[in-house]
């Protein structure tokens, strides 16, 4: 359904992998996890496309990835944040210029690294419209809150050792306090990645099917149109 492309960024070019539904419907930029973009984001931008969202996968990494959670830490770490920014923002650009691309708003989801450059993403580029956090987190990425114009869905996990309930109670605090539209879900027994079906050990099929189910009614209803 998908396929590999390159788009302008940063003076130069940035590869990606956009998966297109066959007909009209709203962007959503998918970003990865501290992996890459493996064949997993890939599957993910499928099942968008799939449900008749067309989806972009930038790679961060420029065509690295990682095979172990040590080669994927070191990524995550090397990874510069501005650098990052700028081919969010071109990402997005791009896909708000594809001829199937409906509406004025685009929607960025991300997981564990991923979720908190979609928060980030979408406190930096007036285009987005919507963002998903599936159990954001990144020691260097600090979002400007303040700036956050769209809605946010956040998902996280009851037993995440990374993004711990602590740190997700203290990021709804911020965002009530600062009148942002919000909703969070926690699934008490989930573990951090628990979306990520190609890890068996962290997996959790139930948490899963139902993120993704408020992960499709939530973009929809704030991407209609």
């Amino acid at each position: 359904m998908g396929e590999r492309i390159t788009f302008k960024s940063n003076g130069s070019s940035t590869p990606g992998y956009l998966a297109r539904p066959g007909r009209p419907g709203p962007g959503i930029i998918v970003i990865q996890e501290w992996w890459g973009l493996v064949p997993h984001i890939e599957h993910i931008a499928d099942r968008f496309a799939s449900e008749g969202f067309v989806a972009l996968a930038p790679d961060l990494y420029h065509g690295q990835s990682a095979k172990g959670p040590d080669q994927a830490g070191k990524l995550m770490m090397a990874l510069r944040v501005e650098d990052a920014a700028r081919d969010l923002a071109a990402a997005i650009d791009h896909l708000a210029g594809e001829r199937d691309v409906t509406g004025n708003k685009v929607g960025t989801v991300g997981f564990c690294m991923g979720g908190a450059l979609s928060l980030f993403a979408a406190s930096r580029n007036p285009e987005v419209g919507a963002c998903v956090v599936f159990y954001g987190g990144h020691p260097n990425v600090k979002p400007d809150l303040a700036s956050l114009g769209a809605p946010v869905l956040g998902l996280y996990a009851g037993k995440d050792t990374f993004v711990t309930p602590d740190s997700v109670k203290e990021l709804d605090r911020q965002l009530t306090t600062l009148g942002k539209r919000h909703d969070f879900h926690t699934y008490p027994l989930a573990q951090h990645a628990f979306f990520n079906d190609t890890r068996p050990e962290v997996y959790d099929a139930a948490a899963a099917a139902d993120a993704w189910a408020k992960t499709i009614a939530f973009l929809r209803r704030e991407l209609r149109g």
